[in-house]
């Protein structure tokens, strides 16, 4: 406790002080965020490192680090699919691009049998890129313009390129364009639904402009970051849709609350938002952070810089929130509602709408309340057939990409070749590798593969590249991937002293990464719900509010699952959405999505809670407290939810099938949540527990004042 005396703004819970000096020193929490934005700029910018690299999971893990240690890479390769098979055009090939200098090591079905396709109308030609360092990018243009040049001697033939270099430039090209799409159509659609909320230019202008900086600022530090942990374009991407949604929506919940409080005045409505919806504001960004934290136990790199990312930037809008926005509410004052719109952005501070659905469902709480949890329970039976497949890159961008195209192609005449398997060898005692009796052993493994090896030399590694036959990612290259692993290769290297063997490539490397993902998910979920479960109790004080928060997040979160599986594994409104099914959901999207989504509605639910536990305070009936604070909040939740909804749903326009999973998932989701389960399902909860539910020790610390909160 302070001592009496004590200035009024030293004491209370330490938002309160944050606010509280806000509001004293506007000019410096204003100048001081565009500071700290600018100095994360710069620094990302104009401080030196090196970007860390990723290690993949598993057996591919060790392979890779086997290659990473060697003082050579490993080539690319490329390949050439010729139909129908023309021998004139092969040999015409084959000629210019030896004749080119960018290539070597040329197989073709001149002197290859292997290199025709099973029904004998295709042939490939297959080579390596030479060349090292920044020679590859332009031998690969050299070799790419050779291919079209005998392309267009030759018209009546189809000439498919497609390799390890050209299929990951047009996935990173698709990647930074999708990057693009998001950032260009994420701001419209949150200002639109900005200015329906607010009905005002300036008040829809400064949650975009808070959020927008406080996305830059992340990006800024996330090149300094990315010198220790890797930051992959998949990151970048959702760091952008996560900062706009939860930076808008925290700025949404103070913001409203002003507005409903302006009455008592600009400054002391800015306090009293600062001490309702500031605490829910914290909670929500604390909660978000550390459900996310639990990605860490899977051990993966990737998903360790979303964490980093996801804690940076919510973290960053948090403290926007408590002290540049009251700072420049206070500056504003009433004109924040500068350039209104007619008809929109009425200020209602009571919902009629959910006032009437809460009275409903309150009334017969048993019958909304099965009725709400028998919807979630049939939109989750999908979910029982999931199978968790990563997409390859011809089954995750359309055909309309040439070079994917191109690779479908080679697919369907050569299974595999596009994503083969990479068998490293080594020497575990040191030494070279390429003796007589590896020779040997390559030459049995190969044998019994059912598509043609190639062998090349990696310094003091082997790689032998076997087509594993498939699309590369499907059910039929996961099997040979499996026999190579435990039948094929202990019967063949194993059989070598000192000498190491390890699968890598594309596939080992997502079979592995879903492995890991699904081996550690008890760990992250058990983390995820004991920390809700201990936060709900420490701010509500009811051991009954923490229970039901966990059960509807579980519906909630195994809603998603089914709609899903139902679109993208089954094919459902495919057609629509722009993709083609290939059977499976991304391997470790449901892990994310349990995850953000118990982050993200716990925000929504300890909005609703603390509303309806203001009302129990003057000792309301409990039936009444949860209707009018239903009404009173759910209003906001509900834009809320239809700003995140709005920008997830950006991702369905994008071209990647990952991205679209994602959008779809979290967009059902997060509407869903607030709506059919914060607006139906939650009132009918506690309607059935009435006030027996409200502790008086838990209305007593009424608007986030428990201990764990007052930081005095």
């Amino acid at each position: 406790m302070l001592p009496a005396g004590t200035p009024a703004h030293r004491r209370g819970p330490v938002v309160e002080r944050l606010t509280d000096w806000s509001l004293r020193h506007r000019a410096a929490a204003i100048l001081g965020w565009l500071a700290l934005v600018a100095l994360a700029w710069a620094a990302g910018t104009f401080v030196p490192g090196t970007d860390a690299r990723s290690s993949p999971a598993g057996d591919a893990g060790t392979g890779q680090a086997v290659l990473d240690r060697q003082h050579t890479r490993e080539p690319f390769w490329e390949n050439v699919l010729v139909q129908p098979l023309s021998q004139a055009a092969t040999t015409d090939l084959v000629t210019t691009l030896t004749t080119s200098g960018a290539a070597a090591g040329i197989r073709s079905p001149l002197d290859d049998p292997a290199q025709v396709s099973a029904d004998g109308r295709s042939g490939l030609v297959t080579f390596r890129l030479t060349g090292d360092g920044t020679e590859i990018r332009a031998h690969l243009a050299t070799a790419t313009a050779a291919v079209e040049a005998v392309s267009a001697r030759h018209p009546d033939v189809r000439l498919a390129q497609a390799g390890d270099l050209s299929v990951a430039g047009a996935v990173d090209q698709s990647i930074k364009e999708d990057i693009g799409r998001s950032e260009t159509r994420s701001l419209p659609i949150t200002v639109l639904i900005l200015l329906i909320v607010f009905g005002s230019l300036v008040a829809a202008a400064v949650p975009v402009l808070l959020a927008g900086t406080t996305v830059f600022a992340t990006f800024g530090l996330l090149s300094l970051v990315d010198n220790w942990t890797p930051v992959n374009s998949a990151t970048s991407a959702m760091t952008l849709l996560i900062g706009m949604a939860v930076g808008v929506d925290y700025s949404l919940f103070f913001l409203r609350r002003v507005r409903e409080e302006r009455g008592h005045g600009v400054e002391a409505s800015i306090r009293i938002a600062a001490r309702t919806s500031g605490h829910v504001i914290v909670v929500s960004g604390l909660t978000v952070v550390l459900s996310v934290t639990g990605l860490l136990f899977t051990g993966l790199d990737n998903l360790r810089g979303l964490t980093v990312s996801t804690a940076l930037v919510v973290g960053l809008a948090v403290l926007a929130a408590l002290t540049v926005l009251p700072a420049t509410l206070s500056l504003l004052g009433s004109r924040i509602d500068r350039g209104r719109l007619p008809w929109l952005g009425r200020r209602r501070t009571r919902s009629r709408f959910w006032a009437t659905v809460a009275g409903v469902v309150t009334r017969r709480p048993v019958l909304w309340s099965g009725l709400a949890t028998a919807l979630l329970v049939l939109l989750t039976l999908p979910a029982s057939g999931m199978r968790l497949q990563d997409p390859a890159p011809t089954e995750s961008l359309p055909r309309s990409i040439p070079v994917i195209d191109a690779a479908a192609r080679v697919q369907e005449a050569f299974p595999g070749v596009t994503m083969p398997a990479h068998v490293v060898l080594w020497n575990t005692r040191g030494g070279p590798v390429d003796t007589p009796a590896v020779r040997r052993v390559i030459g049995e493994l190969t044998a019994e593969v059912p598509h043609p090896a190639v062998v090349v030399p990696v310094d003091q590694a082997l790689v032998v590249r076997i087509p594993l036959g498939g699309t590369g990612n499907d059910e039929t290259a996961s099997r040979t991937l499996t026999a190579l692993r435990e039948t094929l290769l202990p019967r063949t290297a194993g059989r070598v002293d000192g000498l190491g063997y390890a699968v890598a490539g594309r596939t080992a490397e997502a079979h592995d990464f879903t492995a890991q993902v699904l081996a550690r998910t008890p760990w992250t979920a058990g983390f995820i719900l004991l920390f809700a479960f201990v936060l709900l109790l420490g701010v509500f004080r009811s051991v009954a509010v923490p229970v039901v928060s966990i059960l509807l997040n579980l519906l909630s979160a195994g809603a998603a699952y089914g709609v899903l599986t139902l679109v993208f594994q089954d094919g459902f409104l495919a057609p629509l959405l722009g993709f083609t099914p290939y059977g499976g959901v991304l391997g470790w999207l449901p892990m994310f999505l349990f995850v953000l989504l118990f982050g993200l509605s716990t925000d929504y639910h300890v909005f609703i809670l603390s509303r309806i536990r203001e009302r129990r305070r003057p000792g309301v009936p409990a039936r009444q407290a949860i209707v009018e604070g239903t009404a009173t909040s759910s209003g906001v939740v509900t834009s809320a939810a239809l700003i995140m909804t709005g920008v997830f749903s950006i991702f369905l326009s994008l071209a990647a099938i990952e991205y679209k999973m994602l959008g779809l998932g979290m967009a059902f989701a997060v509407l869903l949540d607030a709506t059919i389960v914060r607006g139906v399902l939650l009132p009918a909860a506690l309607a059935l527990f009435g006030d027996r539910l409200w502790r008086p020790d838990a209305v007593a610390n009424l608007n986030g004042r428990s201990k764990m909160f007052h930081l005095s």
